[in-house]
Parts: C-alpha cells; structure tokens; sequence
C-alpha cells in the first residue's frame, strides 16, 4: 500500500517582514522571501543565529504581527490576525495569584468550558507531567522545570493541534532540560501535535526533531532543511548514541557555522 500523501497544516509562501516605514532611514527588512512548509504531525526545529527572524516567525504564523508581503496560511485559512494556536514563550506566563490548577485551568475558563471539564482536564494534564501532588501551590512555590511543566499544561489542556514553542527550555539545567524533553516527545508521539519549535542548540535540534530548519540573516530566509531519521521511540540521550547523530551534527554544523562563525548563539 502506497503511504498516504502528507497533508499540509501550515504553509509559509514568500514572507516578507519589515520594521519601519519604507520611508523610513531606519526600517529593518527582518525576513525576505520565507517559504516553509510544515506538514501535519511533524516536529520541525528552527535553527540560526539571534536576530535571524526566528521569532517573529513564529508571531507571524499566530498572527500576532502583520507581514509586509507574502502569505500564510493554517489549516487552509489564510492568516489575517491572530490564530487559536497553542504557543509557549520562553518566559512562562503563569499567573502568581492562581494556585497550579488554577493556572492549568485558565485558558478552558477563557473558552467559556464549565468547572467540571476544567477541573477534569486539568488533573489528568497535572498528572501526566507530575505535578498532580502541587495543585495548590503556587507558581514562585515551583522550580523552573515544574513551572515549564505547568507552562505545557496549561497549553496542552485547550488541546491545540499547532504548538508553537520558542526556546521554552533555554533557561533550564541541563539535567532538568533532558527530562522535559524526554517527556515532550513522548506527548507529542502520543498527541499527533504539529510542532514548530525554535532554539538555538543544534544539539537539542537533532536529538528531538524530525526535520531542522536553518535561517540565515540580514534578512532572515531559509538557507537549508534536513529530515532527521533517528528512532522516534529512543529518548534523546539514546538519539545521541547513534551514529547517524554524530554525522548529523557534522553535516548540519557545516552549514550553520558559515552564519554564526564558530558558535551558537
């Protein structure tokens, strides 16, 4: 049996992005000419040096800024505006004066769902990312994974079909890090989420993705993908062990040092 042609969730056709006026001495071209397409259930990781336009990337595809030409498209609609997009920042954006489940339940409270549903949304989420024993902490009583974990909860409970995540681990140790990413791929295995996730480790990039994106700037543009075919079912220490990892490395740095010189910023 043939495999079945990969359906197409966001399209990116031709993006340009300018900050200031074209009358302007100082306008900045932030991206020209960005064409991507991200298909339905993939994990794609969006690598290249700060101020390349990774991030108003994505603010672009949420519809949280307005574009200077070119097009976007979710779902088939063309973006005018912001989107019903799951999107975690790298600053969590929890609320202080809510306990945990407080936070877990909010963005249903927003949809207007009944307490009954959020409270059973937000326990099975709570539980699954092991903070069912802190609901009635507070978010300064948490450490930075915890608070990360709560940040995915209360993100996940509205169940998006379209995550978008820009650095949310960057701040973490690196142990801590390891097992939310762990833990990230194995929701995402089981979730069928479309992911479109920046970073500026190529390593994170490799071990958890399944394609990289890499952006070059002055002005931001995709210089280059590349499919990344390691195990899906290994965690990412495991992912590293391969061989095909190292040769991905090798391969991928190549690329990416000819836009950040001799290291990642």
């Amino acid at each position: 049996m043939a495999p079945r042609p990969a359906e197409i969730v966001i399209e990116i056709r031709n993006v340009v992005k300018a900050f200031g006026s074209e009358t302007d001495s100082a306008r900045t071209l932030a991206l020209d000419g960005v064409n991507l397409v991200v298909n339905r259930g993939d994990l794609i990781g969006i690598v290249g040096p700060s101020g390349c336009g990774k991030s108003t990337l994505l603010n672009l595809v949420a519809g949280l800024e307005s574009f200077s030409g070119g097009e976007i498209y979710v779902d088939g609609q063309k973006v005018k505006g912001p989107r019903e997009i799951g999107y975690v920042f790298q600053q969590d954006a929890l609320l202080p004066w809510r306990d945990v489940r407080g936070n877990a339940e909010f963005g249903l409270e927003v949809k207007g769902e009944d307490r009954e549903k959020r409270g059973e949304v937000a326990r099975r989420w709570l539980q699954k990312l092991g903070l069912g024993k802190f609901e009635k902490h507070y978010p300064h009583q948490l450490s930075g994974g915890m608070r990360k974990r709560l940040q995915l909860c209360c993100i996940l409970g509205t169940a998006p079909n379209i995550l978008l995540m820009d650095e949310p681990f960057g701040a973490l140790d690196a142990q801590t890090r390891t097992l939310i990413e762990d833990d990230f791929l194995q929701l995402w295995r089981e979730s069928g989420l479309t992911v479109m996730f920046v970073t500026h480790d190529l390593s994170e990039a490799i071990s958890m993705y399944t394609r990289v994106v890499i952006m070059a700037p002055r002005p931001g543009r995709i210089k280059s993908e590349y499919e990344i075919d390691l195990p899906r079912s290994l965690s990412t220490t495991d992912r590293k062990l391969r061989p095909q990892y190292h040769e991905l490395f090798a391969q991928i740095w190549g690329d990416l040092k000819d836009e950040v010189g001799h290291k990642l910023d």
